[in-house]
């Protein structure tokens, strides 16, 4: 098998265009200092490791101070660094171990919504003519004393919470300890602005902005309409309606537009919107168009689909031809299960577990790989003594929790905790991962982490799978092919997603096969089987 060729790659391009961003969940990578819980200073330990993977940036979910009611994604100082993770000189010297290995940071910012415990929502909750009274949304009671509309939480239950300081009710999308920012507010924005400078200035390389399309509602408060039954189970009262006012609110991308022209002025920064909800897909485009608002956002397609099937793959790609704006892709995070769990039978774990970064790696757009993913982690099965978030418990019993993805990194099979701590971690380690732990699959050149590294380094080294278009080929139902076409350079993507053998009948003019997994022959593919292969120009078929 002969070894990819090096090719330039343009210099007008920014980094982060086809860059491999590799997300950090700071509670559960590395404790350093033996309370049971991940920190800044572990990170740091770390990032060689992470440096050796092939990625190009490391994305940190919240560090910030918080009450943690949701694990950092309920801030109540944005300009600082809860003591649990450590401390801004912490945050330093990350940042400048990650420069000198060549990785960028990119930092979580959470703007839809703040902890009850900010200081802004302690001035705003005193009474309703404080300079920050409309920072938040403020409404009365309907005249029964009910909550204003019938808007739902994305948690469960109504998305209002009576506050007797004001006598008003006040509106949280996520917990009742996260209340919702007033986004239509222009010192609101100066202020999320001007945080964002503050870590700018500090040297951060951009940000994820959290579930930004909660930013901004519907000032008259229009009650949502139901959701049509379409047979899918509703675990939480928030599946029964339509999400049409509560969230994407046409006055968003002004603002963002704003956040972009901010970083602008400073070099070689990047942007990436998260978006769920039924109305992702234009929203993903409409905050990312223009060249003037975010590089590219994510959604959920792949974090909650039932199966990885070429019909799936197919449907999530086409929405992002390639006159439209840049996406971005992942297959697992903190929010989602694990990827091999949702996907594939026990038996079967390893090779899908390389087919499925084979994928990853070949797909237009920038990809996320989400920590321990290279190793083939699995969905730790996690009691509910022992269950930590809150969406988990509220929603109990409920399958593949985010707790369960949420667990600690082995780093060594054979230490107490795996390496990852000398005292009892904030969730339990899983058994099932001591034979996955870095240390074991260091040494060993077939190992799913020693697989991952060669993938991306097939990446890093073809513009098609970087910058190129992407054009399905026809096949049958368990076969998925494309082509990755840049200049001169086409790539032949093919992949058995499927348990069994399947018939595959290759375009003419193939060449050499850059890398490939499982058993392929000239005419099939074994189960969970997939290669890249060079294509030939004159093979237009």
């Amino acid at each position: 098998m002969s070894e990819p060729a090096v090719q330039p790659i343009a210099a007008a391009v920014p980094w982060w265009k086809g860059a491999t961003i590799y997300q950090i969940y700071p509670r559960s990578f590395a404790d350093s200092n033996g309370d049971g819980i991940g920190d800044l200073p572990g990170i740091t330990r770390h990032l060689d490791y992470v440096a050796g993977l092939g990625v190009d940036a490391i994305w940190l979910s919240p560090f910030f101070t918080s009450p943690q009611a949701d694990f950092g994604y309920d801030v109540s100082d944005y300009r600082d660094v809860d003591p649990i993770f450590g401390t801004l000189d912490d945050c330093d010297v990350l940042l400048a171990r990650a420069h000198k290995l060549g990785l960028r940071v990119i930092i979580d910012m959470v703007w839809s919504h703040t902890s009850d415990q900010h200081h802004w929502f302690a001035q705003s909750r005193a009474s309703r003519d404080n300079p920050r009274a409309d920072w938040y949304v403020w409404a009365d009671a309907r005249p029964d004393g009910s909550p204003p509309n019938n808007w739902q939480s994305v948690f469960g239950g109504p998305a209002w919470t009576w506050d007797a300081r004001r006598g008003q009710y006040y509106l949280h999308n996520f917990l009742s300890g996260q209340p919702q920012l007033n986004g239509h507010h222009p010192a609101v924005q100066d202020e999320l602005l001007d945080i964002a400078r503050f870590w700018l200035d500090r040297g951060v390389d951009g940000f994820r902005l959290d579930a930004i399309n909660f930013i901004m509602h519907d000032p008259e408060l229009t009650n949502n309409p139901p959701a049509p039954d379409d047979g899918t189970p509703r675990t939480r009262s928030f599946d029964f309606q339509l999400h049409q006012f509560n969230q994407g609110h046409a006055d968003i991308p002004a603002f963002l537009e704003r956040v972009r022209a901010l970083l602008d002025g400073y070099s070689d920064r990047f942007t990436v919107a998260e978006i769920g909800g039924e109305d992702s897909d234009r929203e993903m485009k409409l905050f990312t168009a223009n060249d003037t608002r975010l590089n590219t956002a994510y959604g959920f397609d792949f974090l909650y689909a039932k199966a990885l099937t070429p019909a799936v793959v197919r449907a999530v790609l086409a929405k992002w031809p390639t006159t439209t704006s840049w996406p971005s892709w992942a297959f697992e995070n903190h929010d989602a299960p694990r990827a091999v769990s949702r996907w594939a039978n026990e038996t079967h774990h390893d090779a899908f577990a390389r087919v499925k970064m084979l994928l990853l790696a070949s797909l237009r757009g920038n990809i996320f790989l989400y920590y321990g993913e290279e190793l083939g982690l699995t969905q730790v099965d996690v009691a509910f003594g022992d269950l930590q978030d809150p969406e988990a418990i509220a929603n109990w019993p409920q399958t593949l929790s985010r707790d369960g993805a949420r667990t600690p990194m082995p780093w060594v099979g054979d230490a107490p905790q795996f390496g990852f701590s000398t005292a009892k971690p904030w969730l339990p380690v899983g058994s099932e991962h001591r034979a996955l732990s870095v240390d074991g699959q260091t040494t060993d050149s077939n190992s799913l982490l020693a697989w991952t590294r060669r993938v991306l380094a097939i990446r890093n080294a073809h513009d098609a799978l970087l910058l190129g278009e992407l054009n399905f080929v026809d096949t049958n139902h368990d076969i998925l092919a494309f082509e990755r076409v840049a200049g001169a350079e086409r790539l032949l993507c093919v992949f058995n997603l499927g348990d069994t053998p399947n018939d595959w009948l290759p375009p003419r003019h193939v060449g050499s096969r850059l890398i490939e997994t499982g058993e392929v022959g000239e005419n099939v593919l074994g189960p969970f089987a997939g290669y890249i292969a060079v294509l030939h120009n004159q093979d237009k078929s």
